[in-house]
């Protein structure tokens, strides 16, 4: 299963946020840049990168975003704000690895198909759920459309990934997260990542046997220092198979 250290940047800053609060982050006073560094010299395989300025129609991270992408040594995960064709392709073109899409897939689906194909696996659909419904807009606004619906209209879509995120949850209730996001897996044609449930290295053990997940992100838990980016990838690594012995 793939770890993907996360980062979410807001004015320039390092932060997290409880259930999507953009107006109450938690700041972390650490250099972006460095930070992803660091996560590539632990072993990290691949970042995510989510710009909140953006998703407020707000670029002025563009910079640091260049430097973070140039600079980290492992490809970058990147959403935030991901509105049009345009924008997302000029992401493409500065070097992002990958790039996730939400409220544009919910308002104009047959769009993201076609970016999907015209850039295969580097596209990802990002299905943020409440309440059983999907939402847009950074978490603001429900869609008319079940989750399992939403992720079915896109099952020819040559897909990198699916993030599910249960904001209803949100790491409050483990067990409701892990129930939706491997229900939502089971039913899916292209891989999972699961998005918020990572609180422990004993959380990415249960998730790395449920079927269809390819990948967590962890963010709160390395910023809080509760986990560490080696600790989560050696969880993470699949078991050796049984050998028999013989005599």
């Amino acid at each position: 299963m793939m770890i993907y250290p996360t980062m979410e940047i807001q004015n320039g800053r390092c932060v997290t946020l409880e259930k999507g609060r953009l107006d109450e982050p938690q700041i972390w006073h650490v250099d972006p840049v460095e930070t992803a560094k660091g996560f590539a010299a632990s072993g990290a395989e691949w970042m995510h990168l989510t710009d909140f300025n953006a998703i407020e129609g707000d670029y002025s991270n563009e910079e640091l975003i260049c430097d973070i992408i140039r600079g980290a040594g492992i490809p970058v995960q990147l959403g935030g704000g991901m509105r049009s064709r345009e924008h997302i392709e000029h992401w493409i073109d500065k070097g992002a690895g990958r790039i996730v899409i939400g409220t544009l897939a919910a308002r104009d689906p047959h769009l993201v198909q076609d970016l999907a194909k015209h850039h295969p696996d580097q596209i990802v659909l990002a299905v943020d759920v409440y309440q059983g419904q999907v939402m847009t807009d950074g978490w603001r606004q429900a869609g008319a459309i079940s989750p399992q619906d939403f992720i079915a209209a896109f099952d020819t879509a040559p897909l990198a990934g699916i993030i599910v995120t249960d904001i209803d949850s949100d790491m409050s209730d483990l067990e409701a997260q892990l129930g939706l996001i491997s229900g939502l897996a089971e039913k899916s044609r292209t891989p999972v990542i699961a998005s918020g449930v990572v609180r422990s290295s004993d959380d990415i053990s249960r998730l790395k046997y449920v079927y269809n997940i390819s990948g967590a992100m962890v963010g709160r838990a390395l910023f809080r220092k509760s986990l560490t980016v080696e600790e989560a990838l050696d969880v993470a690594r699949p078991e050796p198979e049984p050998v028999a012995e013989f005599q």
